[in-house]
């Protein structure tokens, strides 16, 4: 298996700068991964420091927190596809869903992975807020909405990715779809486990340690 193809070399913090996301798109050419996952203002820059390479250009939507408006979030991807973002990585409205308000969540889905196209949609469901019953819903309806992936977390909350809830979510989604398994995860080792339990991509700040 290519693990540096299962990676979404990823930079977020509020006070990243422009040096740190050229040497992020510098490593990612090196190992080849899958993705540089920054801020939607980085874009351009990184569009430019990937040329000539496969690594793609992922961003995030309604991050970190998922509670903007649906017509904010659906807006903000649009511009990012606009700006030459390959994958979007959007947070669901926590709230509406632990709310029951499952049509909303399912319609805000729809609505973005319209704004998308064909560009890969993840759906960040923030796990660690979540009862199993929530995270299998979350999951079902981001599945019926048209999604390619569904994420385990924003890595801003209260702890990341766990084994645990990576399988839950396989299981839910089955083999069809993706699951992106991020924050917290350091090691070659969580790597591994993230893996066994069913990630098919692995977002993480740690990858060239990880290799």
């Amino acid at each position: 298996m290519k693990y540096n193809k299962l990676i979404d070399n990823t930079l977020l913090k509020a006070d990243a700068s422009e040096e740190e996301i050229i040497n992020l798109c510098k490593e990612s050419k090196e190992y080849d991964f899958k993705s540089v996952c920054i801020n939607p203002w980085f874009i351009p820059l990184a569009k430019k420091e990937l040329k000539g390479s496969d690594v793609l250009v992922c961003t995030v939507i309604g991050f970190p927190l998922g509670s903007m408006t649906t017509e904010a979030k659906v807006f903000e991807a649009q511009d990012a596809i606009n700006k030459g973002a390959d994958e979007v990585d959007m947070v669901i409205n926590v709230s509406a869903l632990k709310e029951h308000k499952d049509e909303y969540v399912f319609n805000e889905i729809k609505k973005i992975k319209e704004a998308c196209g064909n560009h890969t949609l993840k759906v960040i469901i923030e796990t660690c807020l979540l009862t199993d019953e929530e995270k299998v819903r979350a999951c079902q309806l981001a599945k019926k909405a048209g999604a390619n992936f569904v994420k385990t977390s924003t890595g801003f909350s209260k702890w990341g990715a766990k084994p645990e809830d990576v399988a839950l979510m396989r299981k839910t989604v089955g083999e069809e779809m993706g699951v992106k398994a991020s924050g917290g995860v350091r090691t070659h080792q969580d790597l591994l486990d993230m893996v066994e339990a069913g990630a098919s991509r692995i977002g993480t700040s740690k990858g060239s340690a990880l290799m």
